[in-house]
């Protein structure tokens, strides 16, 4: 070892601990190292990716993790993975069972959720499939907000979000009822958004894509899927946390610009990104993926969800995002009903 550290060391946070059998050195020195940190950080996801270990455990054993959101005045703990349910005011999402334009089917699928047991429902006015053609801030608020304020007004106690990257959408929604920003461009598309998202004090989902919905399935190529994301991410929750933004949550993007070789090694090594100390966002729900690997259409691909699902759990998931809500909650019963048995806390990467 180059460094001197001891290869069984695995440190977590400012704790660190021996673990017999680790194979792979995690020392993290956040507050008074963090620029050796992080290129420690950056090098061990090079050796796990090149081949160097066969697995990526990183663990506390002493203490469960835990994030809280502030949602505009309510409290969202995030102490095991939660659940947030999609919904599209969109004709033309990619999955048809998303799309609610219809009042009295919008606020019947919202009820549905919330009994199911989502902690949030995410709401989007814009399709982002592969593919699709960009419209504009106007036309996606008309379709988007009037859906927000009547689930705000129906359901009052359920956290809302605003899947848009635009920053005058984000700000209607928020005033409309929403307390989640969720921006697929991490504010890239729009330069407003981050000091917007500061502004208006909420939670902020920043998620990695390459390329726009249009052109980014267009053979996506990286360097390195793993470090290249995780590059973006790490410096796009710089940039947040500089602007303002107290509650950061990654998503790495699956399926945005990202061939289905490179979603699933983002899948495998999703540990990794519990480095950046956020809640790390799963979005693979009926995706490409996972309906094209299986040979499926995307209505076909539940089962394939909730084995995805499952892999994330287990890879330190904190919140699903997912079309079909009661399905990923029993995932997360049972993964932490197994880890309970084992004596191990949810936020344990292994069984």
């Amino acid at each position: 070892d180059p460094f001197g550290f001891d290869k069984n060391l695995i440190g977590y946070g400012n704790r660190a601990q021996h673990t017999p059998g680790s194979s792979v050195i995690l020392c993290l020195f956040k507050k008074h190292f963090p620029a050796f940190r992080y290129c420690l950080v950056v090098l061990i996801i090079r050796v796990l990716h090149n081949g160097g270990c066969n697995t990526f455990n990183l663990k506390n054993n002493n203490s469960t993790s835990m994030f809280t959101l502030n949602c505009k005045g309510r409290l969202l703990v995030i102490d095991r993975p939660v659940i947030m349910g999609i919904i599209n005011t969109t004709p033309d999402s990619f999955f048809s069972g998303s799309r609610k334009t219809v009042e009295d089917e919008l606020i019947a699928h919202a009820e549905k959720m919330i009994a199911d047991g989502a902690s949030i429902l995410d709401l989007g006015g814009q399709s982002t499939r592969p593919g699709s053609v960009r419209i504009s801030a106007d036309e996606e608020s008309a379709r988007v907000i009037p859906a927000i304020r009547t689930i705000s007004s129906r359901f009052p106690e359920t956290i809302l979000s605003i899947d848009s990257f635009y920053a005058s959408v984000a700000s209607d929604a928020v005033d409309a009822g929403a307390s989640i920003i969720n921006d697929i461009s991490a504010g890239t598309f729009d330069s407003a958004m981050i000091g917007t998202a500061a502004a208006l004090k909420t939670p902020y989902v920043c998620m990695h894509m390459k390329g726009i919905p249009a052109n980014m399935q267009e053979k996506p190529v990286y360097e390195n899927v793993l470090t290249d994301v995780f590059d973006f991410l790490s410096a796009k929750v710089a940039e947040c946390r500089t602007a303002g933004i107290s509650d950061v949550i990654i998503d790495p993007g699956f399926g945005f610009g990202k061939s289905i070789a490179d979603n699933f090694i983002l899948l495998q090594n999703l540990a990794a990104f519990q480095i950046l100390d956020c809640p790390i966002l799963l979005g693979l729900s009926r995706k490409g993926s996972i309906y094209k690997t299986l040979n499926v259409e995307p209505s076909e691909a539940l089962n394939g969800t909730t084995v995805a699902n499952t892999v994330g759990l287990l890879n330190g998931a904190s919140i699903l995002r997912v079309h079909d809500v009661k399905e990923a909650v029993q995932a997360v019963q049972l993964i932490a009903e197994i880890k309970k048995v084992n004596g191990l806390p949810f936020t344990s990467n292994h069984l």
